[in-house]
C-alpha cells in the first residue's frame, strides 16, 4: 500500500544560494513597488473620471495599496534576515508530497517521522 506524506525541502545557504534569494527578495520587493505605484496612477485616473463612488473607489483601492506595502516591508525583512544569517545555514524553502510504500510489518513510527530533504546549490546532498 502507499500512503501520500509530506516531506519538507531545506537548502543549506551558501553564497550562491545567498545570492540568489537576495535577488529574488529584491525582484519581488522592486515589484511590489511597481504594483504600488500603478495602483495609485489608476486611483487618480478613475477619480478624474467620476464613473465611480468616490468613498468605494478609495476603499477598494487602499486595501490593494495596503497589500502591496506590507509585502514589501516583508520583502525587506526578509532580506534583512538573509544578511543575518550564517552561511551553512538550512532553510526551509518548501513543502512537496511522496508516495511512502508501507507493508504489513513496518515500523509505523519510522514511516510517519517527518521526512526532509537537504539541498545544496541544487544538488540534493541528503535525505533524512
Amino acid at each position: 500500500m502507499q500512503l501520500i506524506q509530506t516531506v519538507i525541502v531545506k537548502q543549506i545557504l551558501t553564497e550562491k544560494s545567498k545570492q540568489k534569494l537576495l535577488e529574488k527578495y529584491f525582484a519581488g520587493k522592486l515589484q511590489m513597488q511597481k504594483e504600488y505605484e500603478q495602483l495609485q496612477f489608476e486611483l487618480k485616473k478613475l477619480e478624474k473620471a467620476k464613473k465611480y463612488q468616490p468613498s468605494a473607489l478609495k476603499n477598494h483601492f487602499e486595501k490593494e495599496l495596503k497589500k502591496r506595502f506590507e509585502k514589501e516591508k516583508q520583502y525587506e525583512f526578509q532580506i534583512e534576515q538573509l544578511h543575518m544569517l550564517p552561511l551553512g545555514s538550512e532553510l526551509k524553502e518548501k513543502e512537496v508530497q511522496a508516495l511512502v510504500e508501507v507493508n504489513v510489518g513496518d515500523n509505523w513510527d519510522g514511516i510517519k517521522g517527518q521526512r526532509t530533504i537537504i539541498i545544496k546549490d541544487g544538488i540534493i546532498e541528503e535525505i533524512r
